[in-house]
C-alpha cells in the first residue's frame, strides 16, 4: 500500500520552469535537490531517459511532468529515509542510438541506482539490456510490448502490457460496437504497433469477428490513401489505429476524405493534446484505449489532478500519471530494500504487493508486469477525450 504523501504547493510558473530548465540542456529540474546543495544528506539520484524534443517529444514532456511532481512530493515529505532525491531526466530525442548512449552515460558516469523511461517500446527495448547488463533497475512507466520485461530480472512495467490492451479494443469494438468485421493500419516500424496488431487480430478474431485487411504504413509517412483504398474495398465496421498520434491524425482526414465514416480504434499512443490539433474533428465519435481518466473518483486520483492543475495549469493525461505512479512505485521500494545496491532494489520493486496509484492498484507479477491491471476506453467528442467504460483483462492469455 502507498503511504500517504504531503502534497508540496508550488506556483505553476516555479514548477514549470524547473521542468523545462532540464528538457534542453539534459539538467535536473531546480531546486529538487536543494537539501544536498544546503549540506544536507546526499541525494539519491535517478536517472530518466525521454524524447523530451522530437516527433514525440509530448510523450517524454508530460511523462517528465508527472515524475517530477512526485519527486517534489516526496522531497517536500522528507525524500526517501531522510535523503532527497535528485533526478537526472535525459532527452533521446526519440533516437534509438541516442537512448543507448544517454542511458549507458548516466549508468556509468552519473552512477545512477535506477531507472525511469522510456514511454516508447522501442526506446525500451534499447534501453532495458544495458540495465540489465550493468545490474540497475529499470521502470517504464508505459512501454506496453511484452518483450521490454522479459530482457530480464532488472526490468519492470507500471503499465499493463499490449496483449491486454488489444483485447480490449477488440472486446469494446465486437461488443460495444457490435462490429464484427475489421481492418487494421498499424506502423511496421515499431514494436509497439507490431504487438498491437497481432493482439488485437488474434481477440477479434477468436471473438467471432472478421479481419478484412492488413495493411501497413512507417513513421514519418504522409501519404496512406493507397492502403486506406484496400482497406475500403472490405468495407469494415472498425478499423484497427494502433499508432502513435504523430501520424494518426493525419490518417484519419486522409480516411474521412475517402469516405471512410466508420469508427476508428486506436490505442494509448493517441494520448497527447496534438492529436486533435493534427485532426480536427475527423476524430470524432472515435475510440481509444489508455491507462487512466481525469474523471477516475479515486482518492488518488483526485488528489493528483488537483495537484497537477495547481503544478501546471491543465489536467494530466494518461502518461503524466503513469510518469507519478512509476516514480512513487521507485520510491516505495526504496524504502523496503536492504539496500540501494542494484540486486536489493530490483528485489523491492519485484516484491510490490497492493501499492495504490493513480493509474491503479499495483502487484508486481512474476513476469515483472502489474497482475490484472485493468484499462479504459475513452471517446473523442468535440476534440476531447471523454471516458467511457473500463475493462478487464482476459482471464486467458
Amino acid at each position: 500500500m502507498e503511504e500517504t504523501r504531503n502534497r508540496l504547493s508550488l506556483t505553476p510558473v516555479l514548477l514549470l520552469t524547473a521542468i523545462l530548465a532540464c528538457a534542453g540542456c539534459g539538467k535536473e529540474p531546480a531546486g529538487q535537490n536543494a537539501a544536498a546543495k544546503a549540506g544536507g544528506p546526499k541525494p539519491i539520484v535517478v536517472g530518466s531517459f525521454l524524447s523530451l524534443t522530437g516527433p514525440t517529444a509530448t510523450f517524454g514532456r508530460t511523462t517528465q511532468q508527472g515524475i517530477a511532481l512526485a519527486v517534489q512530493e516526496r522531497n517536500a515529505a522528507g525524500g526517501v529515509s531522510g535523503r532527497p532525491v535528485q533526478v537526472l531526466f535525459r532527452d533521446n530525442q526519440g533516437k534509438t542510438q541516442e537512448t543507448g548512449t544517454v542511458v549507458e552515460r548516466l549508468i556509468t558516469a552519473d552512477h545512477v541506482v535506477a531507472l525511469l523511461g522510456e514511454v516508447a517500446s522501442t526506446q525500451s527495448l534499447t534501453a532495458a539490456p544495458i540495465a540489465q547488463q550493468y545490474g540497475v533497475p529499470m521502470i517504464s512507466p508505459s512501454s506496453t510490448n511484452p518483450a521490454v520485461t522479459q530482457v530480464g530480472n532488472m526490468i519492470f512495467r507500471t503499465c499493463f502490457i499490449d496483449p491486454d490492451q488489444g483485447y480490449a479494443v477488440a472486446r469494446f469494438a465486437y461488443d460495444n460496437l457490435k462490429a464484427r468485421k475489421a481492418a487494421v493500419l498499424y506502423d511496421q516500424r515499431q514494436a509497439y504497433s507490431v504487438g498491437l496488431r497481432d493482439a488485437f487480430t488474434g481477440w477479434f478474431k477468436k471473438m467471432g469477428g472478421t479481419i478484412t485487411a492488413v495493411e501497413a504504413y512507417s513513421s514519418g509517412d504522409s501519404d496512406y490513401s493507397a492502403q486506406l483504398g484496400r482497406i475500403r474495398d472490405g468495407h469494415p465496421d472498425v478499423i484497427y489505429i494502433p499508432g502513435y498520434y504523430t501520424e494518426v491524425g493525419t490518417i484519419a482526414i486522409q480516411a474521412r476524405n475517402l469516405g471512410l465514416k466508420m469508427p476508428l480504434l486506436g490505442s494509448d499512443g493517441w494520448e497527447s493534446p496534438k492529436l486533435t490539433e493534427i485532426a480536427g474533428n475527423a476524430l470524432d465519435g472515435c475510440y481509444y484505449s489508455n491507462h487512466y481518466a481525469p474523471e477516475d473518483d479515486s482518492p488518488q486520483s483526485k488528489a493528483f489532478v488537483a495537484a497537477y492543475r495547481q503544478a501546471y495549469g491543465t489536467t494530466p493525461g494518461a502518461l503524466a500519471a503513469l510518469g507519478y505512479d512509476a516514480a512513487n512505485l521507485l520510491f516505495d521500494a526504496m524504502t523496503r530494500a536492504q539496500s540501494l545496491d542494484g540486486k536489493d532494489l530490483a528485489q523491492a520493486i519485484a516484491q510490490t504487493r497492493g501499492f495504490v496509484g493513480v493509474t491503479g492498484t499495483i502487484t508486481m507479477g512474476p513476469d515483472r508486469n502489474p497482475k490484472n491491471k485493468s484499462m479504459v476506453i475513452l471517446e473523442i467528442k468535440n476534440g476531447q477525450p471523454t471516458y467511457v467504460t473500463r475493462i478487464q483483462p482476459p482471464d486467458e492469455k
